[in-house]
């Protein structure tokens, strides 16, 4: 990670957690690898705030693209994701 998060063209992998709340990282795209696009900016964390909590962050959200047939086993398109921050970690380079 950068000091200002994720750059594009970083790849990174999305969070495995399947938390008992509401979250913004949908099942197919857990633990899957993509590209960061870009940065959205900074918004509160969904998966907080909609628990009626008064404590949520506010993170980066990044566009993260993912080809299709790394999310379902099929398909010649990708499919861009805005993700929080805390749902990504970089992965190491090769």
């Amino acid at each position: 990670m950068t000091d200002g998060g994720f750059a594009p063209g970083t790849r990174v992998r999305t969070s495995h957690h399947d938390p008992v709340h509401h979250t913004r990282l949908p099942r197919y795209a857990r633990g899957k690898h993509g590209v960061v696009v870009e940065s959205e900016g900074s918004h509160p964390l969904a998966d907080i705030r909609s628990q009626g909590r008064a404590d949520f962050p506010v993170e980066q959200v990044y566009a993260v693209r993912f080809a299709a047939r790394d999310l379902w086993g099929e398909g010649d398109h990708h499919v861009v994701l805005d993700l929080w921050e805390s749902y990504l970690e970089e992965e190491e380079s090769q």
